[in-house]
């Protein structure tokens, strides 16, 4: 199903990287960017906190549920379709959100955000894992959380000063006019890495089945489980921020700015290393080493919000130390999870997209709100997350242990 990539792109690889990273970023920045508007938008919409955080869950449970099709349809029609239509989608449904008047409507263009949020997301895992061998897509990979990383430490300081300038709506405007300009970019260089004979005819009782074949490889659910639960445990301080950090910590509205700085330089880092580690050792110690990062900044998160008054830096340290051990780990797990199934991984890229984003929405939806006024219960709810996601990678490691290597065969020539 791969082709050369050579032949498909013959760019420098970074370059692809930075192409899909805006894919990628769309998500953080449909999340982050309106996040310091919420009191505003809910005082002009009269929604009430628990109406304005179902904002962010209705995004995330509906980009988890269409993300079981955008795989699946990058792999019958090709995957630059997939990637051009739900930008398209996505622009559309910014503008719907500009100019909604209610929360009602609200939800319903956020909703349609996240149904076509993840076409891009799903489909450049994809395209990487098409395009190169294991070695070469894993350090792609890690270029793209390299670049994917700026976003959540971008999007809220830009959604501050357009709040300040223009007001919330501008907020959505920006997403619409944005992505309309990654349409563009995307229209003239994106590469289509499917080649039609390598396609597969979508249908739905062929594509149900085949996810329960997927689900009922323990394997590729508890890699996807692995990387998942993890990354809750940093992204939980990213949706309680307001209380994190305004709260929390009595910091000034410029700290936020700060905070999002501090936990992106670890996920750059974490990545920068996780690319230059590839091929170099063994992935399984590579994620070992992921998960030994994550253990030790857990034990320094509790131990600081348990044992020691409020301050700044030494509770935001440790989470930068956290982003970094799951930044090292997770192009890793991402690739192992796509070659559980090489002849269709548009469609594995699909649940495991889906499978995140329903552990993502519930985190949103039910695990912040309970501890986000909290520190010590943001901190045992964050460490909650890395002991199921580390249980979650020692179940993988048990099934098949001499399989975790990625499968070098099926990405080459075919």
């Amino acid at each position: 199903m791969t082709v050369a990539a050579p032949r498909a792109w013959r760019g420098p690889a970074w370059a692809l990287a930075l192409l899909l990273s805006a894919l990628s970023m769309i998500g953080p920045f449909a999340v982050d960017t309106y996040l310091p508007a919420f009191g505003p938008m809910a005082s002009e919409l009269a929604a009430t906190p628990l109406q304005m955080q179902q904002t962010l869950s209705a995004y995330l449970f509906a980009f988890a549920a269409m993300n079981l099709f955008h795989g699946a349809l990058s792999d019958s029609i090709g995957r630059r379709p997939v990637v051009l239509v739900g930008l398209g989608v996505f622009a559309a449904a910014s503008v719907g959100c500009a100019l909604a008047d209610d929360i009602a409507t609200l939800l319903l263009f956020r909703a349609l955000q996240g149904a076509s949020a993840g076409a891009g997301m799903t489909v450049a895992r994809a395209i990487i894992r098409d395009l190169y061998p294991p070695e070469s897509a894993q350090r792609v990979m890690s270029q793209v959380t390299m670049f994917f990383g700026l976003a959540p430490a971008i999007a809220p300081l830009v959604g501050g000063w357009l709040l300040v300038a223009s007001g919330w709506r501008a907020i959505f405007w920006f997403l619409a006019l944005t992505t309309l300009l990654i349409v563009t970019l995307h229209a003239r260089w994106l590469p289509e890495s499917l080649p039609a004979a390598a396609r597969q005819p979508l249908r739905l009782g062929p594509l149900l089945r085949g996810y329960g074949s997927l689900l009922r490889r323990p394997r590729f659910t508890a890699l996807v489980l692995a990387s998942s639960l993890p990354f809750n445990g940093y992204f939980l301080y990213i949706l309680s921020a307001p209380s994190f950090v305004g709260e929390l910590l009595a910091q000034p509205p410029t700290r936020f700015f700060v905070f999002f700085v501090l936990g992106i330089g670890g996920v750059m880092a974490g990545a920068w290393l996780s690319g230059r580690l590839a091929g170099r050792i063994d992935p399984a110690r590579q994620v070992a080493l992921g998960f030994a990062i994550m253990a030790a900044a857990t034990v320094a998160n509790l131990a600081v919000n348990g044992l020691l008054p409020p301050g700044f830096l030494r509770c935001t340290l440790p989470l930068m130390l956290y982003a970094a051990g799951w930044s090292l780990v997770t192009p890793v797990i991402t690739i192992l999870a796509l070659d559980t199934a090489p002849e269709r991984r548009g469609t594995a890229a699909s649940l495991q997209g889906c499978l995140g984003s329903i552990v993502n929405g519930l985190v949103a939806g039910v695990l912040a709100p309970w501890v986000m006024h909290s520190l010590l219960g943001l901190a045992l709810a964050s460490a909650s997350q890395l002991l199921l996601g580390g249980a979650a990678w020692w179940v993988a490691r048990r099934l098949t242990p001499d399989r975790l290597q990625p499968q070098v065969g099926a990405s080459d020539g075919r």
